[in-house]
C-alpha cells in the first residue's frame, strides 16, 4: 500500500528502513511478548543500535539530530508493521526532548547518551486520580528542605515504571512571590526511597505494564529539578507536545496495520467466485478508512514541523488536533479491518481483535479527545468556556 507524501528524501530512507526493521519482528513477536509477560527488549535494542531511539535527540550526546518529526516516521512504521514501541512516546519524545532543551550541562550528560542508544529508560509522571493530565490541579507538591527537595503525591497510568531507571515527575512549588503553586519538573531514581509503585491490573494487552506511584517524602538534591523552578509550564507543554504527536504516530501505524490486513484479507477472501473487497460494501469503508489516516497524517507532520522549528504555540494547536485527527482515524480503520474479517477479525490468527481495545488508547491517552475539542472551541475558534 502506498505511503507517500510530501516528505524529503531522507525522510523516505528513513521510513523505509524503519518499514523494514519492522517486518523482521512484527505483530506475532509483539503477541510473544505480551503474552510471556516480557518486554520487546530485542527490538528495542536493534532499534537503538540502527540510531532510531535517539534520531530527535542532540548529535552531542550520541542522538541523531532531527526532530520529532523523525522521531514520528520511526513509531509510525513500528505501528504499521505491527509492533509499536510505546516508550518511545515516553522515554526519548517526552523526557529526551525536555532534558536537551531545559535540563543542566549534567542533566544532559547523564541521561541524554543513555537515552539515545537505548541503555537507560526515563518513564513520565503526570496523570493523578483526581486531577487527570490537569496540571492546574496536581496536587504532587514539592517543598524545600534546605538544599533538597521533598516530593509528596500520588500518580496513576504511568507506563513502563518498572523497566524505567527513572521517572520524570511533574510536581508543583510554591511561588515565593504570590503563593500561588506552578509546576515542575523532577527526575526521581527508580530506586528512591519513599518512591513506590504498583502495577494496576489492565485489560488491555500490551507488552508496557501501567502502574500507580506513591511519592511520601521522597527526598532529592536540587540538581533534581529540571530546568527554570519559574519556567515550569513552557518546560511541561515542551514534553506535552511532542507527546501528542507521537500518540498520533502511534495511532496512524496501528490504523495502517489494521487497513493493510483487512485489505489482505479482501483481496483473498472468495464468496460467490468473487473476492470480498470487489464489493464496494468492503471496498468503500476500507477506502475511507485509508483516506482519513493520510489526513490524520498530514496533519501529524505539521504537528511535527512547527514543533521543531520552535514555534511552540503553533505546534500545541496542531498537536492536539493530530493526536484527535489519528486517534478518531484509528478507532474507525480497526474496527473495519475486523468487521471486514467477520469472525475471523476475532480470532488470535489475526491479531486485530486486541487492537479494538489498543485503538481506543489514542482517544482516551494522553488527553480525552472531549479535552482537545475544549481546546481547540477555546483556543482556536475564541468561544467561551464553560468551566
Amino acid at each position: 500500500m502506498s505511503t507517500a507524501v510530501v516528505e524529503t528524501e531522507e525522510h523516505k530512507a528513513l521510513r523505509a528502513a524503519v518499514a523494514a526493521l519492522g517486518k523482521r519482528y512484527g505483530r506475532d513477536y509483539m503477541a510473544t511478548v505480551v503474552r510471556e509477560g516480557a518486554h520487546p527488549d530485542a527490538l528495542w535494542a536493534e532499534a537503538a543500535k540502527l540510531g532510531y531511539l535517539g534520531v530527535n535527540l542532540p548529535e552531542g550526546y550520541g542522538g541523531g539530530g532531527g526532530g520529532i518529526a523523525e522521531l514520528s516516521i520511526v513509531l509510525e512504521e513500528l505501528g504499521a508493521a505491527g509492533c509499536p514501541l510505546l516508550m518511545m512516546v515516553v522515554s526519548p519524545a517526552i523526557c529526551g526532548t525536555v532534558i536537551a532543551r531545559f535540563g543542566t550541562d549534567e542533566q544532559r550528560a547523564a541521561w541524554l547518551p543513555g537515552l539515545a542508544d537505548g541503555s537507560l529508560t526515563m518513564a513520565f509522571g503526570i496523570t493523578e486520580p483526581d486531577a487527570g493530565s490537569n496540571s492546574h490541579r496536581i496536587t504532587t507538591t514539592a517543598r524545600r528542605d534546605g538544599d533538597n527537595w521533598l516530593l509528596t503525591g500520588r500518580k496513576v497510568f504511568i507506563s513502563g515504571v518498572d523497566i524505567a531507571d527513572a521517572t520524570l515527575i511533574v510536581g508543583r512549588t510554591e511561588d515565593a512571590r504570590t503563593g500561588r503553586l506552578k509546576p515542575c519538573l523532577f527526575i526521581v531514581p527508580r530506586d528512591t526511597p519513599g518512591f513506590r509503585r504498583s502495577q494496576i491490573d489492565m485489560e488491555l494487552q500490551a507488552p508496557e505494564k501501567q502502574f500507580e506511584l506513591v511519592l511520601d517524602d521522597v527526598r532529592l538534591p536540587a540538581e533534581a529539578l529540571v530546568g527554570d523552578e519559574d519556567a515550569g509550564l513552557l518546560q511541561l507543554f515542551a514534553g506535552l507536545n511532542p507527546e501528542r504527536v507521537m500518540t498520533a504516530a502511534f495511532a496512524v501505524g496501528m490504523g495502517r496495520y489494521a487497513v493493510s490486513r483487512a485489505v489482505e484479507y479482501a483481496k483473498d477472501r472468495t464468496v460467490w467466485k468473487t473476492p470480498v473487497g470487489a464489493h464496494q460494501a468492503i471496498a468503500h469503508p476500507l477506502a475511507q478508512a485509508h483516506i482519513e489516516l493520510e489526513l490524520a497524517r498530514l496533519m501529524m507532520q505539521k504537528a511535527a514541523h512547527l514543533y521543531d522549528a520552535g514555534d511552540d504555540l503553533g505546534a500545541g494547536e496542531a498537536a492536539n488536533m493530530a493526536k484527535y485527527a489519528a486517534a478518531e482515524a484509528c478507532v474507525k480503520a480497526v474496527d473495519q479491518a475486523v468487521h471486514t474479517l467477520g469472525g475471523n477479525g476475532l480470532t488470535r490468527e489475526y491479531g486485530l481483535a486486541s487492537l479494538i481495545t489498543a485503538a481506543r488508547v489514542a482517544r482516551i491517552a494522553p488527553v480525552s479527545r472531549e479535552m482537545i475539542l475544549n481546546f481547540v472551541s477555546h483556543q482556536s475558534l475564541g468561544l467561551p468556556k464553560s468551566y
